[in-house]
């Protein structure tokens, strides 16, 4: 099954649903006045999500998870994505090209090479 990026004025998009905005929203946060460019998801209106249905990125199967590593892969923002579902601690779909499993190795990792106090 071949993807093809939505127009994103269709439907909200991941990025929307996370940050509870629409991208083309660019009014003050009701939360305290931030726009956007000020807000720790900012990012979210740059990535290639944005074009795609959020089913996209909550798949399944692997093969699902692979469709979503592919928009991904060349996503200028999947860097900040991946450490934004780190750091939240995000357990379900595919965040900066990894899914959920390759997150959790990822904290152990970083867990065990942490200095022990």
């Amino acid at each position: 099954m071949q993807l093809t990026p939505r127009k994103s004025t269709a439907k909200k998009s991941l990025a929307s649903t996370a940050t509870g905005r629409r991208a083309e929203d660019s009014g003050p946060d009701t939360m305290g006045g931030a726009t956007d460019e000020e807000s720790a998801t900012a990012w979210m209106n740059a990535g290639n999500c944005r074009n795609y249905p959020p089913a996209v990125f909550f798949p399944s199967d692997g093969v699902g998870v692979d469709r979503a590593r592919k928009i991904c892969a060349d996503c200028p923002v999947s860097g900040q994505c991946l450490e934004y579902a780190l750091d939240q601690k995000i357990e379900h779909g595919v965040w900066g090209g990894c899914s959920e499993r390759e997150r959790r190795r990822i904290q152990k990792r970083r867990r065990d090479a942490a200095p022990v106090r």
